[in-house]
């Protein structure tokens, strides 16, 4: 390992031993939440690596979504934060009306449980982008008495290109575009479903 290598692990293991966040607080207060903990996804695989069995890390996105997306093994579970509703249009955004999950809360309760864990535990949130679902399934948990919720503030699938040929395309930063483990093969015993839990 060379000597940059090592100064990079070394304040990652500072940064995340002593609860501080590593990247940098969100400008916009929708993506804030009341620990300040914040990582993007590369720094979310090393603390998910670091922590290991001691780390609850979930995606937070309907799993209809993570199936044309994309997947990654390293998280624990998939406990979606809001479910397309295919009964119901959303007119101003032209999609399907986004419906909170009545159950999130008791879902993650009983992985905790499963997994000797509990509320003073560290969990990882990550979301398709970083910030319109992640913060606030974050926030949800802190209402509830969790102590160390952690964002990951590119998400699964990153941000959009602002120019150039893939304008809009979502290929800035992101686990998926960060060189990280994913795939488009899902694993059934990570995945929400009916009866999965």
């Amino acid at each position: 390992m060379n000597n940059k290598a090592l100064i990079m692990a070394a304040i990652i293991t500072l940064a995340f031993s002593s609860n501080v966040s590593a990247a940098a607080k969100p400008v916009d207060p929708k993506k804030q939440t009341p620990w300040d903990l914040y990582v993007d996804s590369r720094e979310a695989y090393e603390l998910k690596i670091q922590l290991g069995d001691d780390a609850l890390f979930i995606d937070v996105r309907d799993p209809t979504e993570i199936q044309f997306t994309g997947f990654t093994d390293i998280v624990d579970v998939n406990i979606p934060y809001m479910f397309a509703n295919i009964q119901k249009w959303n007119s101003k955004k032209s999609i399907l009306k986004m419906e909170k999950n009545p159950d999130f809360i008791t879902d993650i309760e009983k992985i905790l449980s499963k997994n000797n864990l509990s509320k003073d535990d560290a969990v990882i949130i990550m979301c398709r982008s970083g910030g319109t679902r992640g913060a606030p399934a974050a926030n949800v948990l802190f209402d509830k008495g969790f102590k160390k919720v952690y964002v990951v503030t590119d998400g699964f699938e990153g941000g959009t290109l602002k120019e150039g040929d893939n304008k809009g395309w979502r290929l800035k930063n992101g686990w998926k575009n960060s060189d990280l483990p994913w795939s488009y093969k899902l694993n059934k015993d990570k995945m929400y479903y009916k009866n999965s839990f």
